[in-house]
Formats: structure tokens, sequence, C-alpha cells
């Protein structure tokens, strides 16, 4: 690992720890990636965590929140930009819609369900996205 890898790593070790300390599993690695992917059944809640501003005061807030209300069977984050292969494979499992980090998504038994891309998160208030996601995550874990 060169000098500013590892830099990076210790300024977003607190970004990590936000979700990990909400209950999320870290998922680092392609294989990490795909071992969950192929038994993960029932609800998961997939945030792709990034280092901007609208993930750090919005995204993770906001997906802590609402799963303090709903919380479905599985909680799992990548981290786009500093696990780069981790994401990419996270994302080839709903390749139907663009790459967007800070992002979140619903799956059922690995199927992509609901997807809220940055553009719903930026610019958003904080309670509107943790409500917008309580909704989605009640409706998912309901069925």
């Amino acid at each position: 690992m060169n000098a500013y890898d590892e830099y990076m790593r210790g300024i977003v070790q607190p970004m990590r720890q936000e979700l990990v300390d909400a209950g999320f599993t870290e998922l680092t690695t392609p294989d990490e990636v795909n071992e969950f992917m192929a038994t993960a059944k029932g609800v998961s809640l997939v945030v792709i965590n990034s280092v901007c501003g609208c993930a750090a005061g919005l995204a993770r807030p906001a997906v802590r929140n609402a799963i303090g209300e709903v919380k479905p069977d599985h909680l799992v984050t990548v981290f786009a930009g500093q696990d780069r292969e981790a994401t990419e494979t996270m994302r080839a499992f709903f390749d139907e819609v663009p790459p967007s980090s800070p992002s979140i998504a619903v799956l059922r038994d690995g199927q992509l369900e609901y997807f809220i891309p940055r553009d719903q998160i930026e610019g958003h208030p904080v309670e509107q996205i943790t409500d917008h996601l309580a909704g989605v995550l009640k409706q998912a874990c309901d069925q």
C-alpha cells in the first residue's frame, strides 16, 4: 500500500465505522460481495458509502435513522472510491441503474427491489431521506 492509500484509509475509517457501529457488515473484496450475494435471503439493505458531504450529512444519518424504525434481514456496505473492486462487483448485481455514490439499494433474495441514487439524497433534508427509506423498508419487510 502506498502512502496516499494509507493516508486515505485513515481518513475514511470514521466514515466506515459509522455504518459498522450501526450494524452493517463491510464488504471490502469482490469475493466477500459474491459470497454475500450468493447466500443473502430475505431483505438486504446495501449502502454504497462515499467520502462526500452528502454521504456524511445525509445518507449515513438517514440510513441509521431508518433502520431504527424498520430493520431488514441484512445490512451491508461497500465503499466507493476505496474498495473499488468490491463496489464494482456489488454494482454489477444491479447494473440496470447507473453507478451513483452515495446510494442505497434494497434487495430481496439478491434481486434489486428499490434504488435511491445520489440525486435523491443530495440536496434533500435528512428527515425526508429517512422517511423515504423507512417507507421502502417497511413495504419490503412486510411482504
